[in-house]
Formats: structure tokens, C-alpha cells, sequence
């Protein structure tokens, strides 16, 4: 039995996801580290298992009523935990912020100005008062009518809708228009309707082409196809919709990135000519503190806002307090340069966290756990010591502070260690030691151990030579000023530079349609499905051969089932119990519900007639619940899995299961399952690849990893361009493009260019001095 003053959180029995019934003790109010190479377990310790089960706590002390307004992560599979406190999580969270969403909003910091405003502005003589709400633009009562609080108003002009008047509407005039049948279909109203649809664009009458183009009309004609030979096709009903009309329903409505972004190379996008992009009704822009609007202000970078607040009178006096001490956090972490109405989209997935990391310094908590997961992602190692100061305070306000981290900068600045390992999904699962940073030092199994104190700079690696130049710019884009830039060809190049210097932009400016550019590929982190039924083997291809080798075997041949009968996906092999999803929903009146296996399939996904066929012993179920690695061994005289296989292992990612859910799956993984997904391609010709940060989440074990198969892709003759932090790939570069000096108005300038053994001694720049460090 432990004291209830028992200084420690100690977990017994942890076996959420691949954790092999871990016991561990962490002490309390300490910085502790949680690290270990990627997929060792690290998550499902910290989050899976300590966050997990104090939110669970904490929900069976709220009314059951509230309980279920309440998204909860389900009870942790764990023995038993004491000595645990509340907590509160802080993750980085990977779905994308709103167009209405700023940082005024993430931080809370539009509310206080909002109530400054409502409160102690100065309004027009014989005006009424206005409630906070007035001075929001996501509020009916604040927004400008005409643009509906957005500040931009879209149109189109029929020079974008058609870029090419000597093609006739057959031939594909409107090129806004969607392709495929919902193309044809429009084309065969317009005929219906009796306009010349083979006549070229610009022979059309000026009414016909203004009515075609914008018209808010929706005539519904009865549409008589051309016949085709092979089918026969009735005559339907076809409702029109004008190429404005489709575009602007597409950019609005539209969930799929790709539609979107096609939509609006169709459209212009131009300041409310009623708010002028103030998004505010002229009322509440009336309304004046310090003789500036709310709109005024709010463009301000943050440092600038908080030497202009002081209050005359009482009231103005405790808001203006208010405000300064909510900046006062954002400015500490490095971000003063960032204005409140600075859209969160903008933002990088790094500012986001640290602003939320802000908000809970100014929240004044005591006593809690704080749960980081990897706040040090998207900073520049200068950043990176101003977060360890905020880290620190919340330690010293009485607070635990449990962060999951690979920086290693973070983790010598920790007070507790607890490693996990030795590796990945089956070969990880086990705290390999808990305690003082130094003593790991002699634990031989821990992958952390290995870089953590031997800080010797690799070998020197030779300088490729260029074979051409991609040139970018003028770019004159977000905090970027007319910026140009050179790219070498048949290289590796790093871009560097402090959060909000304009990295993120400068890249963005690399397209496909660049002179030297045969192939473009993005490789972000964004996830690879948003459903349990994507996972790895459907996303990469491998399920199709899969489901081809077991139909190819005589038990399925004899039964009559084809390729379909093996996915889970569609009826007839799948278990209709749970649809093929493995599992079942259990609603609990007043409790979350909870997810158990299928009570039919027992979680195997399929039907039992289709379990009985087997392929060299297994059956379907059992293929797709084999790691990467065991089923390389499994399928190792069949060239087309090996592919697939072959590209997962050599990016790291042998630990994981087949039939794993995308949704398990983090932002690094995902990256690199893209990686491997280009890698198996045949590449013909020369490919730009270009990665955002790729080694966030990644141990430096895995770093290495990942960067042998960036270089080998430059060897075989590609460019590649990465942004990032970690000065150890840096170094490993051919080229570097360091931005800055500062971020946000201080940034967007080149500050050094060139090898890293030049940028390294570069005056006035962030990163020349972490960077010299690292240098062989």
C-alpha cells in the first residue's frame, strides 16, 4: 500500500497497443522524457496509458448527463496506476485549423480585445454600446454582411473559366468544368438547350457566353445522350449549372484538397469592397481604443500591440493588465511577431503548439501532468532553448511535465528518463530504464544511449557537384519579399531557418511546371486515410496482390471466388456483422461508448467461408496481422509483394502490421509510407522530391535510416529538398538556404546560402552557430 504521499506515479501492467505489461515509476513535479526509437511504445505509455487513464478519472466524476457531450478516449488497458494527478494533454494535433480560426482565437487572446473594445472603447457620439460578440467576424452579430466575415470576396472572370476561346465547348472550352460524365453531361444540356457546342468560343454570341459562364439560372431539360453502340443510354433529366455557379460550390463545399485547389485557380480573390477586409460590420469598425479600430490592432505583430495598451480608466486599466499578461507567454516563446488575425492555416504545425503551450502558462494550473508530444517539432534549435525555460516554469508552478520527445537538446535537459525499446512495434514494448539521464549511459540495449552522449560529428561527406540550377523567385508571399533563390539539380539541399521565417513559403514555390523539373512529389505528413479501412497494405498497393494470391489458390479457385471475395471492404467475403470493419460500437446509456470485436468474426474482419481458404498455411486474416518484416520472409519469392515490402523495410518500417489502421498511425509514419509508396515506382526521368521537416517523430536511429534512402534517390540522379531543424542532416547536405534572420516581419530574406561549411560561418545568421557544432 503506497502513502498518500507517495511522490510517484506508478503504473503496473501497461499493455495498451504493443506496451508487454510494462511496470514503471515516475516521479512527480520533475521534467520526465519518454523516448525510444519510433513505434517502441513511447505514445502508448505516456498518452495510451497515463493521460489516458487520468481523463478517465476524471470523467467518472462529471454527471452522466455531461458525459456524453464529451469525446473520451476509452479506458487504457493497464493493471493498476497510483499517485496520478489530473492532467491535461497538449498534442499536435494534425487536423487543419479553419479559415475562420487565427491565432486571436487559438490563444483567446480576441476575446480580451473584444471585451476591451465592447467595454472601454471610444464610440461615436449618440452611439449605443456594443456587446463583445459585435466585434467578432464568426459571429452573425459582428460579421460584415457582404462577405460574410471572411474579409475576401471570390469571383471569376471568363478569361480563367476559359483560357483557350479557339476550343469549342465539345473540345473542352469551359476548362472549369468538371472532366469525365459530369462534363458531358453539362456539354449535352447546353446542346439540349440549343446552343452550338462545336462552334469555337469566341464565334459565340457575347450573351450566349455571358449566360453559359455566370448565369444563376438552373434550367432542368430533358437530355436524349448519343447513343453509343455497346450501351444503351435513356434520356434523363439534367439540371445546369453555369461554370461561376460550379466553381464557387466547389471551393465552398468541397471536402477533397485536390477539387479545392482546382476550383481556385479559377477564381479571383479580392479584398470586401464594403469592410475592406476587416471582415467587421462599419459599426463595430467605429469603435476606436487609442484612436485605432479593432481591426487595426489586431493586424499588429503581438510585441507591437503590447507597448500600445495602457488604460485611462478603471476598467480599461484591468483589460489592458489582462491582455499584456496573455502576450506576455506568446512573446516568451519566440512569437511576438505573429498579429492576432493571422490566419491559423498559415501557421506552422511548430507556432501552433507553442501557441497553445502559451495559453496553459497563462492558465495557472498547479498540480497537474502535463502530457507534451514532441513540442520541440518545427523549432529551430534557437527556439528550442526558450521552450526548455517554459517547460521549466511549469515544472516550478508546481506542475509534472511528461513529454514525449526525440530532440536531444530536450532530452539532456530532463530531470527523469524513461527509455523504451529496444525497438520497434514487436521488438519494442519494454521500459528498458527509468531514472537520471546520465546512468543511461550504461545501459548497453537503448538506441537513445547511443547518440545521446557521443556527440563526435559523422564523417565528412563529399559535396556533390550540380548538374543545372532551378531558379525561384521573385517571391513576394506572405513575410517574403521579393526572394529569389537557386535550387541545385542533382542534389541535396536543406532549407534552414527560425519558425516563421518563410521555409514553408519559399518551397511552396517549387512546382512541376519549372524548367529541369520532369516529376514533382510532395511527401508531407498528412495521414494516409481517415478510416480504420485504409491502412498500410491497401495504401501501398500490397492488398491487391495479396487478395490476387490467395484467389490464385486451388481452394479458391474450386469455391469460384475472385480477387473481390478477399477484401473487407465490399460485400460478400467480409463479415456483415461488423461490416468488415473487425469490431463493433457498444452503446452505453451515461457511459462512452466502447469499441469490442465483432461477437461473429472475433475482430479477423471476413466471413468464416472465406477464412477457410488458406495461402502456405494462413488465411487471409492471419496475412494481413503479420508485421512488415515477417511478411518479407512469408512472401519472399513473389516479386510483386517485394516491392512494397522491400521499400517499407528500407524506410524503417518493418514493426508495423500489414492490416494496421491508418488512423493508428503518426505524421512520421505516414510520411514515410509515402516515401515508400514513390520509392516502388519505377522512376522514369528525374523526379524533385520535396519534404517538409521529414524527420519529426523520428528517433535518431530512424534519421539515419531515412537519410540512406534520401541520398540514394540523389545518387540515382534526383533533387531533393528538404526542410529542416535537425542540424545533423544539415550538415549531411550538399546546399543550404538559410532564411531569417528572425521570423514572421524580422524574417523572408536569404540570409547565407551555400555548402554547410560556408553557411556554418555566416554572419547574422540563427542557425550558423548550431550548425558549426554538428560539422566533421
Amino acid at each position: 500500500m503506497h502513502s498518500p504521499h507517495d511522490p510517484y506515479v506508478r503504473v503496473r501492467g501497461a499493455r495498451e497497443h504493443n506496451l508487454k505489461g510494462v511496470d514503471v515509476d515516475i516521479p512527480r513535479d520533475v521534467l520526465a522524457v519518454f523516448t525510444g526509437v519510433s513505434g517502441s511504445g513511447k505514445s502508448s505509455l505516456a498518452f495510451g496509458t497515463v493521460y489516458a487513464e487520468a481523463q478517465r478519472r476524471y470523467f467518472e466524476s462529471v454527471a452522466p448527463y455531461a458525459r456524453r457531450l464529451i469525446h473520451q478516449v476509452g479506458a487504457p488497458k493497464v493493471g493498476e496506476i497510483t499517485g496520478l494527478p489530473p492532467a491535461v494533454s497538449l498534442q499536435q494535433r494534425r487536423s487543419a485549423p479553419t479559415s475562420r480560426s487565427s491565432v486571436g482565437t487559438v490563444t483567446n487572446l480576441s476575446n480580451s480585445l473584444r471585451m476591451l473594445f465592447s467595454r472601454a472603447g471610444k464610440y461615436p457620439p449618440g452611439a449605443a454600446r456594443l456587446d463583445s460578440d459585435a466585434f467578432s467576424p464568426n459571429t452573425a452579430a459582428g460579421a460584415c454582411p457582404e462577405c460574410h466575415g471572411l474579409g475576401r470576396v471570390h469571383g471569376t472572370t471568363e478569361e480563367l473559366l476559359v483560357p483557350d476561346p479557339s476550343l469549342s465547348i465539345r473540345e473542352g472550352a469551359v476548362a472549369a468544368w468538371p472532366g469525365a460524365w459530369q462534363g458531358k453531361n453539362l456539354r449535352d444540356i447546353l446542346d439540349t438547350l440549343g446552343h452550338d457546342v462545336d462552334r469555337p468560343w469566341r464565334e459565340l454570341p457575347a450573351a450566349d457566353r455571358e449566360w453559359i459562364l455566370f448565369t444563376d439560372e438552373q434550367p432542368v431539360v430533358t437530355v436524349h445522350p448519343v447513343r453509343d453502340a455497346e450501351r444503351i443510354q435513356r434520356p434523363y433529366q439534367g439540371t445546369y449549372t453555369s461554370a461561376r455557379r460550379y466553381v464557387l460550390k466547389t471551393f465552398s463545399d468541397t471536402k477533397s484538397p485536390t477539387l479545392r485547389a482546382k476550383a481556385e485557380r479559377f477564381l479571383t480573390s479580392t479584398p470586401c469592397r464594403v469592410c475592406g477586409g476587416s471582415r467587421l460590420r462599419p459599426e463595430a469598425l467605429a469603435v476606436t481604443f487609442g484612436g485605432r479600430n479593432i481591426a487595426e490592432l489586431a493586424a499588429l505583430p503581438l510585441t507591437d500591440l503590447a507597448a500600445l495598451l495602457d488604460g485611462r480608466t478603471e476598467t480599461a486599466r484591468v483589460l489592458t493588465g489582462d491582455l499584456k499578461a496573455r502576450i506576455g507567454p506568446v512573446v516568451e516563446l519566440g512569437l511576438g511577431y505573429l498579429s492576432l488575425d493571422r490566419a491559423a492555416p498559415t501557421l506552422s504545425a511548430g507556432e501552433l503548439q507553442r501557441l497553445r503551450l502559451a495559453t496553459q502558462l497563462r492558465s495557472g494550473l498547479f498540480g497537474v501532468v502535463y502530457v507534451l508530444d514532441e513540442p520541440s517539432a518545427g523549432l529551430h534549435p534557437a527556439d528550442t532553448e526558450a521552450l526548455l525555460t517554459v517547460l521549466d516554469r511549469l515544472k516550478t508552478a508546481g506542475n509534472s511535465v511528461f513529454v514525449v520527445e526525440h530532440h536531444l537538446e530536450v532530452v539532456r535537459g530532463a530531470d527523469w528518463l524513461v527509455d523504451v525499446g529496444p525497438g520497434a512495434g514487436e521488438h519494442g514494448g519494454r521500459v528498458l530504464y527509468s531514472g537520471p539521464v546520465a546512468e543511461l549511459a550504461s545501459v548497453e540495449e537503448s538506441a537513445t544511449a547511443r547518440y545521446l552522449f557521443d556527440e563526435a560529428p559523422g564523417p565528412a561527406r563529399e559535396v556533390r557537384e550540380p548538374r543545372g540550377w532551378l531558379e525561384v523567385g521573385p517571391v513576394t508571399r506572405h513575410n517574403l519579399r521579393a526572394v529569389t533563390a537557386g535550387f541545385p539539380l542533382g542534389a541535396f539541399t536543406a532549407v534552414t531557418g527560425v519558425s516563421g521565417s518563410g521555409k514553408s513559403t519559399l518551397i511552396g514555390e517549387l512546382t512541376g511546371d519549372l524548367p529541369g523539373v520532369g516529376r514533382l512529389v510532395r511527401v508531407d505528413q498528412k495521414p494516409i486515410g481517415r478510416t480504420p479501412r485504409s491502412n498500410l497494405a491497401t495504401y501501398t498497393g500490397l492488398f491487391d496482390v495479396v487478395r490476387k494470391v490467395f484467389a490464385a489458390t486451388g481452394e479458391a479457385r474450386d469455391r469460384g471466388y475472385g480477387v473481390g471475395r478477399f477484401s473487407f471492404n465490399v460485400a460478400g467475403g467480409r463479415c456483415e456483422t461488423c461490416q468488415g470493419e473487425g469490431f463493433v460500437s457498444v452503446e452505453l446509456l451515461f457511459l462512452p461508448s466502447t469499441y469490442a470485436p465483432c461477437p461473429d468474426c472475433g475482430g479477423a474482419r471476413y466471413n468464416p467461408e472465406t477464412l477457410q481458404v488458406a495461402y502456405r498455411g494462413r488465411n487471409i486474416a492471419e496475412v494481413l496481422g503479420l508485421t512488415v518484416e515477417e511478411a518479407a520472409g512469408f512472401f519472399a519469392d513473389i516479386p510483386a509483394a517485394m516491392r512494397s515490402l522491400g521499400t517499407l523495410l528500407d524506410v524503417g518500417l518493418g514493426y508495423l502490421r500489414l492490416g494496421q489502421p491508418a488512423t493508428e498511425l503518426s505524421g512520421g509514419e505516414a510520411q514515410r509510407i509515402k516515401l515508400a509508396g514513390e520509392l516502388q515506382r519505377g522512376r522514369r526521368g528525374h523526379t524533385l522530391y520535396l519534404l517538409d521537416e521529414p524527420t519529426t517523430g523520428l528517433h535518431p536511429a530512424d534519421v539515419e535510416v531515412l537519410m540512406d534512402r534520401l541520398h540514394g534517390l540523389v545518387d540515382a540522379g534526383h533533387t531533393v529538398v528538404v526542410v529542416e531543424h535537425d542540424m545533423t542532416v544539415v550538415a549531411e547536405a550538399d546546399w543550404v538556404i538559410d532564411l531569417g534572420p528572425g521570423g514572421g516581419d524580422r524574417g523572408g530574406r536569404v540570409v547565407a546560402a551555400g555548402p554547410p561549411r560556408r553557411v556554418a560561418r555566416a554572419e547574422g545568421s540563427a542557425t550558423a552557430p548550431y550548425l558549426a557544432r554538428v560539422m566533421p
